[in-house]
């Protein structure tokens, strides 16, 4: 990128990369927080109010990618990913707050908002002023922080959480010790947006602004011009990416470790200490990522990750079917999440911020984050009551098809983009 130092410009992916780490925390706490805050508020036995806490999020995730890209075009991508940052500060506060289930749920509501704009801006935006021979390695990085992110809060839920087995201990965990799970968000929130003043506006964002000064064409497009035959393959594509991620199934096993690990045989304790050793898996490999999203190509690590995914699952359903327990199963979780973070966690939103044209790459970003958003909250819905009447086998079976599916047609459709430039891609993708 043209004008900035290297080292500036790491800075200022950096910055917007703590989107990344606030969107990992702020998803994956409330699956520590879990076993308390039901207690609290008295949904243990209800799958279907458990199914509403954990997704409400969820929902929010849905509009703020909905308004994301409209909102990025208009107005710029660095005032979003402040007003990201100002949602995910408040929503911290505001959970670990209240005592109403009602306001439990509309504060989550709000930092799903945030979570939403973070996760298709700062993506979108390290693409936008990284130069083409390392934009994979520094979209990754949005990746790192939220694989980061993630073993921050399993971290500090396993920090916070008190020996269950001693009564008092239980007490001070149904009563304070889900909050701080979700109060100690506040500092990289804020953190986040301090910095968030110190970087520029995206240069593609600026040259986009310009465009009807200097020779009259429309800078914006909306959604009636991303759906048009012309990027109808493009984001289809996009579409399928996007989904896909949420679909493999693996985000389950952070959002429901209790179920996952409880059925391995796992006590709620012993849940925490294999919590923490897949999130230290998913920063691993999210590491190697870093280095073989440049060397071996988006394609083939997309590929590797359906494939890999697809045969792990078929394993641990197996393995669940026949009644296993122990460590085989948190091995298999553990290469799961290997897999993933390796492959489809970086991959999926290198290859969003890639494969768009200018013109449309805000609404499209946005669209296909919104996408991948519906694919998750409907993923973390369903769950509860699909283990419950298919058992863990049943479900694994289903996500292991699922990636089996998606390998055919990823196989098909997904092209290489590693070391091109944008405009090279807009070029061979949409002509």
């Amino acid at each position: 990128m043209q004008g900035y130092s290297k080292g500036f410009t790491y800075f200022i992916c950096l910055v917007s990369a703590m989107g990344g780490l606030l969107f990992g925390y702020d998803w994956v706490v409330i699956g520590g927080a879990k076993p308390f805050y039901e207690l609290y508020f008295g949904i243990s036995e209800s799958p279907l109010m458990q199914g509403v806490a954990m997704s409400t999020a969820l929902v929010g995730c849905l509009i703020g990618a909905m308004v994301a890209g409209a909102a990025a075009d208009k107005y710029g991508r660095k005032p979003l990913l402040m007003v990201a940052a100002v949602l995910f500060t408040v929503s911290a506060i505001a959970t670990g707050l209240f005592n109403d289930f009602t306001l439990f749920n509309l504060a989550r509501f709000v930092g799903g908002v945030g979570i939403g704009v973070a996760s298709a801006l700062s993506p979108m935006y390290i693409a936008e002023v990284s130069p083409a021979g390392i934009r994979g390695r520094m979209v990754s990085l949005n990746q790192m922080t939220i694989v980061l992110g993630i073993l921050g809060a399993q971290v500090v839920n396993m920090l916070l959480a008190r020996d269950t087995s001693v009564a008092a201990s239980q007490a001070w965990n149904v009563e304070w010790g889900w909050r701080w799970m979700f109060w100690a968000e506040t500092f990289p929130a804020a953190l986040f947006l301090l910095m968030s003043f110190f970087i520029p506006e995206s240069p593609v964002y600026l040259r986009m602004k310009a465009a009807p000064q200097t020779d009259g064409r429309k800078s914006e497009a909306g959604l009636r011009e991303l759906f048009s035959h012309r990027y109808a393959k493009v984001l289809l594509l996009g579409l399928v990416i996007a989904v896909f991620q949420q679909w493999c199934g693996t985000n389950v096993i952070f959002n429901y470790a209790q179920e996952i690990f409880v059925g391995a045989g796992f006590d709620v304790d012993g849940m925490f200490i294999n919590i923490v050793i897949t999130g230290i898996a998913n920063v691993v490999f999210t590491i190697v990522a870093l280095y073989t999203i440049e060397k071996w190509g988006r394609r083939t690590l997309i590929l590797l990750g359906a494939g890999g995914l697809g045969l792990i699952y078929l394993t641990l359903g197996t393995c669940y079917f026949m009644g296993m327990t122990g460590i085989l199963m948190v091995g298999l979780v553990v290469a799961a999440i290997s897999v993933y973070a390796m492959t489809l966690g970086p991959v999926t939103w290198t290859l969003l911020a890639e494969i768009f044209p200018h013109r449309v790459r805000g609404i499209a970003m946005a669209t296909c984050t919104f996408a991948l958003w519906v694919g998750c909250c409907t993923l973390t819905f369903s769950f509860p009551s699909m283990n419950a009447a298919l058992g863990s086998s049943g479900t694994f079976w289903i996500y292991s098809g699922i990636c089996i599916c998606a390998f055919i047609f990823l196989f098909r459709n997904c092209p290489e983009t590693k070391g091109k430039s944008l405009e090279q891609l807009e070029k061979e993708l949409v002509g």
